[in-house]
Order: C-alpha cells, then sequence, then structure tokens
C-alpha cells in the first residue's frame, strides 16, 4: 500500500478492511519514516505491532 493511500484510510470515517499477512488489521497510524505503520488486530487483543506498509492489502 502506498502512504498517500494509507494517509487516507486513516483520515476517512467509513471502515476499511485492511490486511496483514492475511489478517484483518486496524492502522493506528503512519510512522514518521513513511514506510511503517502502526497496526493492530480486530478483535478484543489490542497487542500493537509496526509493519512496512508495503505488506498492508485493502480489500
Amino acid at each position: 500500500m502506498d502512504p498517500l493511500r494509507l494517509k487516507q484510510i486513516l483520515s476517512s470515517s467509513g471502515e476499511v478492511n485492511v490486511t496483514y499477512n492475511g489478517v484483518s488489521v486496524w492502522i493506528d497510524k503512519l510512522n514518521e519514516d513513511g514506510a511503517t505503520a502502526t497496526v493492530h488486530l480486530r478483535g478484543p487483543l489490542e497487542e500493537r505491532t509496526v509493519v512496512d506498509i508495503s505488506e498492508l492489502k485493502e480489500g
């Protein structure tokens, strides 16, 4: 995913399905380096992790 699209998703008021390694995640923020994002799994666990945005998929 490119940084511009990630920013659009973050500013969107609607829900956009994003996956990381086939698992649905919430995007918390685009990190300052512009190449990674902080995400957490959808569901009861709030464990956050930093991932390369090229590994995030929409849809």
